[in-house]
């Protein structure tokens, strides 16, 4: 089936679709129960994030941003399924998914300080539930597996939702951290963004299964595969994970079939190097703000004049962020060694007091 109609199916699976490339509803059966409001809500995240996206990238050029991995493309998988969780839920991230920490809370410019290596972006506000971004591919899995096993333990009515892309799910970590949730049926979400490449390396040059949602089975948890281009889509299948999770249901894998647009990061990524032929363009067609937009477009709850006021107020955002991120004050290696521990040992004790001598010439 060609991409540019829908987003192609695997292990005979037809993901799950609300909204059409076309922008009309083909299952109104499956609609999230969401007003228009929350429905414009969840419209000006994902324009605010394509601008915040484009800005971060020129910052990144300009030397005024560290690490950065872009998101244009998959805007539907993050606002639509941090949309469909509470406030008290808790995220486990990926080093690509900070639209999710911020929108939960985490202030934009502390997300700043976090690309650029600063101690201040890793201090999450105490009402903030969220950890840092995970490097280490899959380790998210097997934490928020812990998270939920402590949610269960205390009778909290609430779950954990941890991101991966599609490469993770080759790792060890992901296996152990759903088998365990299978088992003791925990209220955690794992959440795939297959974009389809593990950096450079092609989804099925790394994984021999159709699809990630396959790998479900063997945890004995469910697996929903759904149109990650389709926000609605992506809205329902984390509203329904979640009310299992929080009626003791158990896990669910979450496989959302999506498209970066750029780079894997801006450290040197060249994505035209192992994309062939018309693949970005016919993903392009599927462009989840232009789908989405049109949908509420049709029910007069969107406009041009709408669109511009978002974009507007992204970039003044982005523009006040990257302020108080300049004022935070420059980081020492002795205020590195003071957060390390609540109470240093000897060894550190006497590399801060070099350090300070040091810091004091």
């Amino acid at each position: 089936m060609s991409v540019s109609t829908t987003v192609e199916q695997t292990d005979n699976i037809t993901p799950l679709q609300i909204l059409a490339p076309d922008g009309t509803v083909v299952r109104p059966d499956l609609m999230p129960k969401l007003s228009d409001q929350e429905l414009r809500e969840v419209m000006r995240k994902m324009v605010f994030t394509r601008v915040w996206d484009q800005r971060a990238i020129s910052l990144n050029r300009q030397g005024r941003l560290g690490f950065y991995a872009p998101v244009a493309g998959q805007e539907a998988t993050m606002i639509g399924s941090q949309s469909a969780i509470d406030k008290k839920d808790f995220i486990l991230p990926s080093y690509r998914d900070i639209p999710q920490m911020v929108w939960h809370g985490l202030p934009l410019y502390q997300a700043f300080l976090y690309s650029r290596g600063h101690v201040h972006g890793g201090q999450i506000p105490q009402d903030v539930n969220v950890l840092m971004p995970q490097i280490i591919i899959a380790a998210q899995c097997t934490q928020a597996t812990g998270i939920a096993m402590g949610f269960k333990l205390r009778n909290e009515k609430q779950v954990a939702i941890t991101y991966f892309g599609d490469g993770a799910t080759s790792q060890g970590d992901f296996y152990e951290g759903m088998n365990f949730a299978g088992v003791y049926k925990l209220p955690v979400i794992f959440f795939s963004q297959n974009n389809r490449y593990a950096i450079s390396v092609p989804f099925e040059k790394q994984t021999a299964a159709g699809s990630v949602v396959i790998k479900a089975k063997a945890a004995g948890i469910p697996g929903v595969q759904v149109d990650g281009m389709d926000v609605l889509a992506v809205i329902k299948a984390t509203q329904d994970a979640r009310e299992r999770g929080l009626n003791g249901e158990g896990a669910t894998l979450i496989e959302a079939l999506t498209y970066r647009y750029g780079p894997h990061t801006m450290a040197g990524d060249d994505p035209t190097r192992y994309r062939k032929g018309e693949e970005q363009s016919e993903w392009e067609k599927l462009d989840p703000l232009v789908r989405f937009r049109t949908f509420l477009e049709g029910k007069g709850q969107w406009s041009e004049k709408d669109e511009e006021a978002v974009i507007e107020e992204a970039k003044q955002a982005v523009a006040d962020a990257i302020k108080q991120a300049d004022a935070q004050p420059k980081m020492k290696v002795s205020d590195l060694i003071d957060v390390m521990y609540e109470t240093l040992p000897p060894g550190l004790e006497e590399q801060k007091a070099e350090y300070l001598a040091k810091e004091s010439k």
